[in-house]
């Protein structure tokens, strides 16, 4: 469905302030204010902040999940050979550039979106976020499931976020991190700075699973 010119303005403006502000801390008045429009408006072309949220978040995952795909597809196509965790996570982190390329809010509203998931008042939220895009990144998870060192599954689970968990911190804390390093915090070093990241972050899912280590210290 094409959105009207109300309902793009109200996006819009949610969007950059969800991005900057997070969404807990945005009000509707804030959003309103920007957009140019009174809370009915908002209501009646979302529901409520609760759908203005979703709304926001499918804007940012529709196209992302999209470029997973393709750039799983593409590559299977050029080369049948199995993909290293190393290969997978470089895809994530090229999926993420790619959509804030089109969008300038993109790694902001990924950081915040994640971050509020987590809460625990937001069941709603992660209800949304699994039924609708649960498994269209199965897939890829599985992938990595797959290419990582033998564990349990719950191993994995704790793996996977802190997969999401290292890109939440450096992603809230990108400007400051780049500061202290001695870069500009510009594009061009969050691009270098999630290349970094690769190597890490695929050696947490190829490291052996150690049981009871604690015990031999």
């Amino acid at each position: 469905m094409q959105e009207t010119d109300t309902a793009t303005r109200i996006i819009r403006a949610a969007e950059a302030l969800f991005a900057e502000q997070g969404f807990v801390e945005t009000t509707m008045r804030q959003i309103t204010s920007a957009a140019g429009v009174n809370l009915a408006a908002v209501n009646y072309h979302y529901g409520s902040k609760s759908g203005l949220i979703e709304a926001v978040a499918a804007r940012f995952l529709d196209p992302l999940c999209a470029q997973l795909e393709r750039m799983l597809s593409e590559r299977q196509l050029v080369c049948d050979s199995r993909l290293s965790v190393e290969e997978l996570i470089e895809i994530l982190m090229r999926a993420l550039l790619l959509v804030k390329d089109r969008n300038p809010h993109a790694l902001g509203l990924f950081m915040r979106l994640l971050d509020l998931a987590y809460a625990p008042a937001q069941q709603e939220l992660r209800g949304f976020l699994l039924e609708q895009y649960g498994q269209r990144v199965r897939p890829f998870v599985e992938l990595v499931r797959q290419e990582s060192a033998p564990m349990e599954a719950d191993e994995f689970f704790w793996r996977l976020h802190f997969l999401l968990g290292a890109l939440i911190f450096t992603l809230s804390n990108h400007a400051t991190l780049s500061g202290l390093q001695g870069g500009s915090g510009d594009g061009l070093d969050i691009e270098r700075t999630l290349h970094r990241m690769v190597p890490v972050l695929s050696a947490g899912f190829q490291a052996r699973a150690e049981s009871n280590w604690f015990c031999r210290v």
